[in-house]
């Protein structure tokens, strides 16, 4: 009997499986032309705290959970690191022993996991105000027992105890199930998901994440500018995506025309007749009459963020693209100047392993890199916004 089995009896619980699971089938776009910094950037605008590798949202309450137990326990820090790993390993166990089966980090791996939750979520748990330690996983380690030995210092002194004991993570976390190292599921209970809430409004108050999030439903679509709601945005808001938008339909003309190339110099007549169907494809689909009134310097003032630097060279090919494809789309796969300056681009930041100069890399290439349209975490997003409004 399939896992998944259960489902029929419900066609709405069946539905947001598959919504679910299709989305885990979707990757974001590989960086083979360095646009990471503007991807980014844009991310952070509208979801800060996501990241491409989280899968559910209840990890955020895992693993604070986690830490919390370990926190009482009277060991150096290299081996409160060993025993988190364990409890984390076994976390995935408990997930699996609850049924679920989508979104289990570590589900195959088991003790040869080697990203572990708390690596993927350690960034977007400070984000979100949920992680109130300043440092990293390994400094956090190796603080607790200095902490715990002021603690037992400070006994008598209450209010310094309380500190020492609740500092590291938000007062009002929800308390952890007892038996969830045994069982769990992905779902939140009503106090969790109203923590959660809470802590986006505090952490990013006018990020589209937060009214998102503060809706009654979430509004399914395959890119955040095609959501139903989009009209109703706040303001801020919907111009990052309006520019995320044109951003991502112009520069797939660059990812396709790089993979294009690739498959030229491999000599591999099917890949290359699919990348040219897929350019002509792209061009046709550019919307020419908005990416001519497109702002490139309202662009960057709007997506500027403090945390990621979007360098010169990453500019000034952006900008020499977004001139090509405003003037010459539909003839672009042949034309020298594009297929230059996307050569040029990838060796710049590759070097050596630069697919066009190195053989023996570019023998290994599988076909595609970077082949899909920028979605700026929308598909991880939609995750736990499935989660926040399915709690019980």
């Amino acid at each position: 009997m399939s896992s998944l089995a259960w489902i029929d009896f419900d066609e709405a619980e069946r539905q947001r499986a598959q919504r679910i699971m299709a989305l885990f089938q979707e990757r974001e776009s590989r960086d083979e032309l360095g646009l990471g910094a503007i991807r980014d950037s844009i991310s952070d605008h509208l979801f800060p705290g996501t990241s491409t590798i989280q899968t559910r949202l209840r990890y955020m309450l895992f693993i604070p959970w986690i830490m919390r137990r370990l926190e009482g326990r009277d060991i150096a820090g290299s081996q409160l690191s060993a025993e988190g790993r364990a409890m984390e390993i076994r976390l995935s166990d408990a997930l699996k022993a609850g049924g679920e089966t989508n979104g289990v980090i570590g589900r195959d791996a088991g003790v040869r996991l080697q990203r572990l939750p708390s690596s993927v979520y350690w960034a977007g748990l400070g984000a979100w105000g949920i992680r109130l330690f300043p440092g990293s996983r390994d400094t956090y380690y190796a603080t607790l027992p200095n902490a715990r030995r002021r603690r037992q210092r400070s006994e008598t002194d209450v209010e310094g105890f309380e500190d020492l004991h609740g500092g590291h993570w938000h007062p009002g976390l929800p308390p952890a199930p007892a038996d969830f190292l045994e069982a769990a599921s992905f779902t939140l209970t009503e106090h969790e998901a109203e923590f959660i809430r809470d802590r986006l409004v505090a952490s990013a108050p006018d990020s589209l994440l937060t009214w998102l999030a503060r809706q009654s439903e979430n509004g399914h679509s395959d890119y955040i500018w095609h959501h139903p709601m989009l009209g109703d945005f706040p303001a801020a808001a919907r111009r990052i995506v309006e520019h995320a938008e044109i951003f991502s339909a112009v520069i797939h003309g660059a990812s396709l025309l790089y993979n294009l190339q690739l498959s030229e110099l491999r000599d591999h007549e099917e890949w290359t007749a699919h990348y040219r169907g897929r350019l002509a494809q792209w061009a046709g689909d550019l919307d020419e009459r908005r990416l001519a009134h497109w702002s490139l310097p309202d662009f960057w003032r709007e997506v500027h963020h403090a945390t990621h630097t979007i360098r010169p060279g990453l500019v000034r090919f952006v900008q020499d693209w977004v001139t090509l494809a405003k003037t010459n789309a539909a003839n672009i796969a042949e034309l020298e100047t594009a297929r230059g300056l996307v050569r040029e681009r990838e060796r710049r930041l590759k070097t050596s392993q630069s697919r066009f100069v190195n053989r023996a890399v570019r023998d290994r290439w599988g076909g595609a890199s970077g082949a899909d349209r920028l979605s700026f975490r929308w598909g991880q997003t939609q995750i736990h916004l499935e989660d926040l409004f399915h709690g019980q």
